[in-house]
């Protein structure tokens, strides 16, 4: 199986090799249709994303995560893009009862205490409700860059996602981040506002902050880690 799935990986990647962001993404909307469904953060690159799909035209599942602990700035984003591309944008949220575990029994911010507990709660809050949104599904878009921090450097525009056993696709994996911001001025694309307040990668309110000048762009998530754990478990690899 893993020297099947090595094979499709590399032949897709050879296939796909030039291709622009809106091919590579119309060609896995035309190939698994039903089966395929778009992961959005409503970070700047999934804007970008959201914005290609609705230039497509083609039926897919969009869905984001809830957590419970994200921004105002966030909500407002998730009601403006609803009504600016006219899309059913699905909301997943965590069980309550594995919440109320949790916080009950490590406290309301048991992220601070110790990586552990960071995962815990990624796990409660995230990880579990992305599962039930893959459900059924063979395909998930993704808005990563390589770019981005150090743990994703060496991602691939097309992976397989050996945890949910199904193909991941990073259609703007070579982007820069100049070249993103380029693409969402010129088209209008809706943005969290936060970014213009020095926010680069936006997730739960109380595991992100501002970054400085000279840091990476995922330098205020998770801050007080190590740039090597600094990933929710999302995209384990």
């Amino acid at each position: 199986m893993c020297f099947m799935n090595n094979e499709l990986i590399n032949s897709l990647n050879e296939e796909l090799k030039g291709k622009s962001s809106i091919e590579v993404i119309s060609f896995f909307l035309d190939k698994y249709k039903d089966r395929i469904a778009f992961a959005s953060s409503m970070g700047v690159e999934d804007q970008v994303i959201t914005h290609l799909i609705a230039d497509i035209n083609k039926p897919v599942k969009i869905f984001t995560l809830d957590t419970g602990r994200l921004f105002p700035e966030t909500f407002d984003l998730i009601d403006k893009t609803q009504k600016r591309y006219k899309i059913d944008l699905e909301v997943y949220f965590p069980k309550s009862s594995e919440v109320q575990e949790m916080v009950n029994s490590k406290g309301i911010n048991l992220f601070y205490e110790s990586i552990e507990s960071r995962k815990q709660c990624c796990n409660v809050r995230k990880i579990e409700p992305l599962q039930r949104a893959l459900k059924n599904v063979d395909v998930w878009i993704c808005g990563l860059r390589r770019e981005q921090s150090p743990t994703r450097t060496e991602m691939q525009l097309v992976e397989w996602d050996s945890f949910n056993q199904l193909l991941k696709i990073n259609p703007l994996i070579d982007w820069t981040e100049e070249e993103t911001w380029n693409f969402v001025k010129s088209k209008s694309v809706p943005y969290n506002i936060l970014h213009n307040k020095g926010f680069n990668s936006i997730g739960c309110q109380p595991c992100t902050r501002a970054i400085m000048e000279g840091e990476d762009s995922r330098a205020g998530r998770w801050w007080w880690e190590n740039p090597e754990t600094k990933e929710c478990g999302l995209h384990k690899r």
